[in-house]
């Protein structure tokens, strides 16, 4: 296993600065974040380290020997748009950019992109079920022609009003992953997984490690710290963003010492990239940048 960060939590520089950071700071490998130039449509997106709108060969040679001066590598290239949005002009704009990146993992030799399937959030997950067939099957067939893995991230994507009541992303659980992997059978297709996104839905993280070893392509280390109070006051089907709050590992209720132990049984040997939505540590870039670091701290100790 290698440990790495997303690049999300750090849009005030750029790729060289990046990868310094990354490399001070002990970091084998970055997540990339390649959203599509201009203004983000939510907090946490329209990070562009790399531009993939017109990526070339020579700007991948330029990626590559920045990699090499840091002595850092690319985990995957990051983008985490709603491709199935009710929205068509969205949705369409979302699947195009995705293929953009994708063409750039394939160009630069990584072979991984991560991304959410997406989802009409006023609709039943049945009711997704054959859009869902429409726009991923072709993606998926795309990603192998290029010979690059999609990790689709397991987020709800439901934590306020505007996402009320499914939620923007398909993939939340064990049981719709089943049918999405046989429904589109692909060693190209399957999962960023992310522990925090268990431990919000009140589910063990660990619990599905073992049947779907082969389909982990990429992990998220975040943490999420459910605050029981305001649980207790609201219940839990009000918007989760009322009941809980982003942490960094080691700082809210995954059990990590469980989780490390269980990936080391599975023998996953791929990226742990932390990613930073915890801003108890302050707005900032400096407390950003510490959070990146105390989470590298709690759990250095299984990268030995």
């Amino acid at each position: 296993m290698t440990l790495g960060l997303v690049s999300a939590i750090l849009p005030e520089i750029n790729l060289d600065q990046l990868l310094a950071f990354a490399a001070a700071e002990r970091f084998a490998c970055v997540e990339v974040m390649c959203w599509p130039v201009g203004k983000a449509e939510r907090k946490y997106a329209g990070v562009t380290h790399i531009d993939v709108s017109d990526y070339t060969r020579a700007q991948s040679d330029e990626t590559h020997a920045l990699c090499e001066k840091h002595g850092v590598k690319l985990s995957a290239l990051g983008y985490y748009p709603n491709p199935l949005d009710p929205n068509a002009a969205a949705s369409k704009f979302a699947v195009d950019h995705l293929k953009k990146v994708i063409k750039a993992s394939a160009l630069l030799g990584l072979g991984r992109v991560n991304t959410f399937v997406g989802r009409d959030w006023t609709q039943s997950v049945a009711e997704n079920w054959p859009r869902f067939l429409k726009v991923w099957k072709p993606l998926v067939a795309f990603a192998e022609n290029h010979d690059v893995k999609v990790g689709i991230e397991n987020c709800p994507m439901l934590f306020t009003r505007d996402e009320w009541p499914g939620g923007k992303n398909l993939a939340t659980s064990p049981a719709i992953w089943r049918r999405m992997f046989a429904d589109i059978p692909s060693q190209h297709f399957g999962l960023n997984f992310d522990p925090s996104h268990f431990a919000l839905q009140f589910m063990n993280p660990v619990s599905a490690l073992r049947e779907f070893k082969d389909k982990l392509f990429h992990l998220h280390a975040k943490d999420v710290k459910i605050d029981r109070t305001r649980l207790n006051d609201v219940g839990a089907f009000a918007e989760p963003l009322k009941w809980h709050r982003p942490r960094i590992p080691g700082y809210g209720e995954v059990d990590w010492a469980e989780f490390m132990g269980a990936l080391t049984e599975i023998r996953y040997d791929g990226p742990v990239c932390i990613e930073v939505e915890d801003d108890t540590f302050g707005k900032t870039l400096a407390g950003r940048k510490r959070a990146l670091k105390v989470a590298r701290n709690v759990l250095a100790p299984y990268f030995v």
